[in-house]
């Protein structure tokens, strides 16, 4: 999901992130405490911790890390979804929820390797739930010391991989970077395609894909409430929760201080809030200078897991290659205001008469700035007692 940069202001005025002036003598900064897991963690933790270190820092939909980890016996692991930290309203399969734990998964494999051990994963050890997850396991880990296994040279990339919505530079991704991209993925069963700067017309129809679904989701009110009670505003809220949108500008806190953020009600589709989102957003689209995507011939829960595999070492080969992604939800969502979008991605990306879904698409190009690392829950936070249901801030 892409993360708001905006926020409406009660009495109809907006702040835009992207755009407003910084009032001086504060800093935007996330607090140290939020992102203290981009760190490397000690190698004296047990291993099982040490690995978990590393798989936290996964991508997730939102940012809002529905892990939940159980230690039952040493050298074991036990995966659940977090029941309370799901996105009905824009995930209502909650396809993107079992994508996020393959990409968890895949992080805490590589991580093994590093130290020498063999993740033996079974995934949905007790049967794989259906159109809604529940309180059954995603996987039972056991780590395995092995000589035989080999370090991933992705592994490298793990705490240097960030997303990035803002703008691209104007050159295509190198086409060495292409094919390690391709590599990477290979042993996956998942197809991966793209689009650059050559393919001019279908470039264009990716990004008005891009544009019309994120248009949809501002002006669908219970989508827009669903990112809004997830915005963490300011170094308080941010330290609080390590989770969701953080939004840390000193102008942005000062109103919000004040009283005057409001963020009950989702704002008009023609208040001058969404329209400054849609241009922000147009903007960077308008920047892309590639698409890349992965889909997969089947739907069902194993297959999610393995293109959140799959998608997390297309992002750490991207990153090795100095490239930047930035994932675009919206239209492949399923929800009934999404549909003409969805069908015209699938159409687009080979997914229509094939019968295949498109599990992941994302921008590609080499970002204008540096990416920065989002908050994340820490370490202790992925055990049960721990767990604690999405904040409403």
């Amino acid at each position: 999901m892409d993360r708001r940069q905006w926020l409406r202001i009660a009495g109809g005025g907006v702040v835009v992130a992207a755009t407003a002036p910084v009032l001086s003598g504060c800093s935007s900064d996330l607090p140290a405490e939020a992102v203290a897991a981009w760190q490397a963690p000690s190698a004296e933790l047990d291993l099982r911790r040490w690995v978990l270190s590393h798989a936290l820092l996964a991508p997730h939909a939102h940012n809002l890390q529905s892990w939940v980890v159980d230690l039952p016996e040493p050298d074991t692991m036990v995966l659940r979804m977090d029941m309370a930290r799901l996105l009905p309203e824009t995930d209502p399969l909650s396809r993107q929820m079992v994508i996020s734990q393959g990409t968890f998964l895949e992080l805490l494999d590589m991580a093994a390797r590093q130290r020498g051990h063999r993740a033996v994963i079974t995934t949905f050890p007790e049967g794989s739930y259906g159109a809604q997850p529940d309180a059954r396991p995603t996987a039972h880990i056991r780590l395995v010391p092995d000589t035989t296994v080999s370090p991933d040279p992705l592994f490298a990339q793990v705490f240097k991989r960030h997303t990035h919505r803002g703008a691209y530079e104007a050159r295509d991704p190198s086409p060495e970077a292409l094919k390690a991209m391709g590599d990477s993925v290979a042993a996956w069963p998942v197809t991966l395609g793209w689009v650059t700067r050559a393919q001019g017309e279908a470039l264009r129809e990716h990004g008005r894909i891009a544009m019309a679904a994120w248009q949809t989701e501002l002006v669908t009110p219970r989508t827009l409430l669903e990112s809004y009670h997830l915005l963490r505003i300011g170094p308080t809220e941010i330290a609080q929760h390590r989770d969701g949108i953080a939004l840390n500008r000193p102008d942005i806190r000062l109103i919000n201080a004040l009283g005057l953020f409001d963020r009950s009600k989702a704002s008009a589709p023609d208040s001058s809030e969404i329209k400054e989102q849609l241009a922000s957003f147009n903007q960077n689209i308008a920047s892309t200078p590639a698409y890349v995507w992965i889909r997969t011939a089947a739907n069902d829960r194993s297959t999610q897991l393995q293109a959140g595999r799959a998608y997390v070492r297309l992002q750490l080969a991207a990153t090795a290659h100095g490239l930047s992604m930035h994932p675009l939800s919206q239209a492949l969502q399923e929800y009934p205001e999404q549909l003409a979008h969805y069908d015209a991605a699938h159409r687009l990306m080979g997914g229509g008469a094939s019968g295949h879904t498109v599990q992941m698409w994302t921008r590609l190009g080499y970002a204008s700035t540096p990416g920065t690392p989002s908050p994340r829950r820490g370490l202790e936070a992925q055990f049960p007692a721990a767990s604690s249901p999405k904040g409403r801030a």
